[in-house]
């Protein structure tokens, strides 16, 4: 028995394929089943039920399959501590922002890096929390700053609570609905669009029972996209009027050119925001730099 194919009985088991399993680990399929034979040779049991379109474990391949993830993940962790150790140096940021700390953190933290790490290599992905956790779990990703809201829970990631900031409604700074002079129901803004980022089952809900039925994000929401700078560069372009995290809108708003947009009802919401990483995995040096950097920017 050896890790590598633990590594295959694995990739059969994520894939259920020997074919996709194959393609994964960059092996021939029949290599690849020669691999999982000799493994079952080695523990003198049968560890996949061939039968039908799909390969599953069987039991004993499900109980194989726990002790081999924890055991590849940690030999995996002990070559990465090595590499660190042998770099003599910071090591690079490879991270991935949701949409509000994207909004915030992203060309900031870059501009910051040139200026005062220029020989650490940093990588900063932003885009969708779903694909991300994706990324995370297979190690192309170190680490995520994300709204919590959107981040189930689960045994393999260590979640550590950052801060909350509030949401509302922004506008241009001449929009017609400012003419008031007043807060404006729920009902006025929905004569324009409706920008924002996809919204958690949660926000969704909160939104419903402050504002009503109407409020359903899924109908209410008229232009969605996971980039809160191209939202907010719309929202000063047009009539449209963006929900979500105020602090991406504060240059704006402090400009003069964007205006927060009260209501009535007030909308009491916000998003909270961590930092994700897989439970147990090395951290490089060079992610106390991140940590800070975050800690420092990431505020109403």
């Amino acid at each position: 028995m050896n890790l590598q194919q633990l590594e295959h009985l694995l990739a059969v088991a994520e894939t259920g394929s020997f074919s996709r399993a194959a393609e994964r680990q960059h092996l021939t399929q029949s290599a690849l089943s020669r691999s999982i034979q000799a493994l079952e040779e080695d523990l003198g049991a049968r560890l996949v039920d061939r039968s039908g379109k799909r390969n599953e474990l069987t039991p004993l391949g499900e109980a194989v399959a726990v002790r081999a993830r924890r055991m590849v993940f940690e030999a995996a962790e002990l070559r990465r501590s090595a590499e660190l150790l042998k770099q003599g140096d910071l090591g690079a940021i490879r991270v991935g922002l949701g949409s509000g700390p994207g909004a915030m953190l992203m060309t900031p933290f870059l501009i910051h890096m040139a200026r005062h790490h220029p020989g650490v290599q940093v990588s900063v992905s932003p885009g969708a929390t779903e694909l991300q956790l994706m990324q995370l779990r297979q190690r192309t990703l170190d680490a995520l700053v994300v709204d919590v809201r959107r981040t189930a829970p689960a045994p393999d990631l260590a979640i550590e609570y950052l801060t909350d900031m509030r949401a509302g409604f922004v506008c241009r700074s001449g929009h017609p609905l400012l003419q008031a002079g007043g807060p404006v129901s729920f009902d006025a803004l929905l004569r324009y669009p409706l920008a924002s980022i996809p919204l958690s089952t949660e926000v969704a809900h909160l939104l419903v029972t402050r504002f009503g039925p109407q409020a359903d994000p899924q109908q209410a929401v008229s232009l969605r996209c996971d980039d809160i700078t191209s939202l907010i560069a719309t929202v000063a372009a047009s009539d449209a009027i963006y929900l979500g995290i105020l602090a991406p809108a504060r240059v704006g708003i402090a400009a003069g050119q964007l205006s927060e947009l009260a209501t009535e009802p007030p909308l009491v919401s916000g998003a909270r925001f961590a930092f994700v990483t897989l439970a147990g995995r090395t951290e490089a040096p060079s992610m106390g730099l991140f940590r800070q950097f975050v800690a420092e920017q990431l505020r109403d």
